[in-house]
């Protein structure tokens, strides 16, 4: 299905307005797992960067890579005060609505939003962190991003990735199988495969583990999968969705915290977190 047509709908209904914004963003925290993923790798990230450095030498410098409605760069300034973020995208109407928005929430000067492509990353950084949270499913030439990545990175920073796995990854269960998002160009990525692309551009991989185990794969079937049929059916049913998450979501949740405690043995979905050696 067509999955960006909905989310811009959604993007254009809280557009302008900050307390929409807030609760958008927070709705999207509690609802996507992987931004429980995210979160917890954020917060290890941040601390080892600021490790690193001596009390007031410099902020922590990071690049959201493919920001889109910018929720994580929110996120995460809002709660670090030490971090100073370039959140880059593709899409102008984005980061055009992006800067409105953080300029309404006094946050526009934690964070500045440059158009680029990640196959022709033009920002040069240094930078102590890069994220890319379900951005490499759409790019047919992740390698080249790969490399941008570890040319930007300072020696020692992070690189953290979210994305969806070959395990199910998509909703792709067979090999001929059709991706719930037609937008993504790769269903998922292999564990070993994703390694050796990170190990090929020079990083050194701290782990891979799996998400969206069994528990969090029911949750999203929940909280992401029925309602995105009912919108992608009519949007008019858009005014359903609070009833239907008053009874899913206490369940969904539930299943998000199992899902994030469990040491998962194969998920739909991958996290990736690597560094560059300090020698190269």
């Amino acid at each position: 299905m067509q999955y960006d047509p909905i989310k811009d709908r959604f993007g254009r209904l809280v557009a302008g307005r900050t307390w929409a914004t807030r609760l958008f963003f927070f709705f999207l925290q509690m609802v996507f797992l992987r931004s429980w993923y995210v979160r917890r790798e954020l917060r290890r990230a941040v601390q080892r960067a600021g490790s690193r450095l001596r009390d007031g030498e410099r902020c922590i410098d990071v690049l959201d890579a493919g920001t889109g409605f910018g929720q994580f760069s929110w996120w995460m300034a809002q709660r670090f005060e030490r971090l100073c973020i370039t959140a880059v995208d593709v899409k102008e109407d984005y980061l055009q609505e992006a800067r409105r928005r953080f300029a309404h929430a006094r946050l526009d000067k934690r964070v500045t939003f440059k158009v680029d492509d990640l196959v022709a990353l033009q920002a040069d950084g240094p930078f102590d962190l890069i994220l890319s949270v379900d951005v490499m499913e759409h790019i047919e030439e992740d390698e080249r991003v790969f490399s941008h990545f570890f040319r930007v990175l300072r020696p020692e920073g992070q690189v953290i990735i979210n994305t969806p796995s070959d395990q199910g990854g998509s909703d792709v269960h067979t090999s001929d199988g059709e991706s719930f998002i037609s937008e993504h160009v790769r269903d998922g990525y292999a564990r070993a495969d994703l390694r050796a692309k990170l190990e090929r551009a020079g990083f050194h991989v701290d782990r891979i583990d799996y998400t969206y185990g069994m528990a969090g794969s029911l949750a999203w079937k929940l909280a992401v999968k029925v309602p995105m049929r009912m919108l992608g059916a009519w949007f008019g049913w858009v005014v359903l969705l609070p009833l239907w998450y008053a009874a899913a979501l206490p369940v969904v949740l539930v299943l998000h915290a199992v899902d994030v405690k469990l040491t998962n043995k194969t998920g739909t979905g991958l996290i990736a977190v690597a560094h560059r050696p300090p020698s190269s």
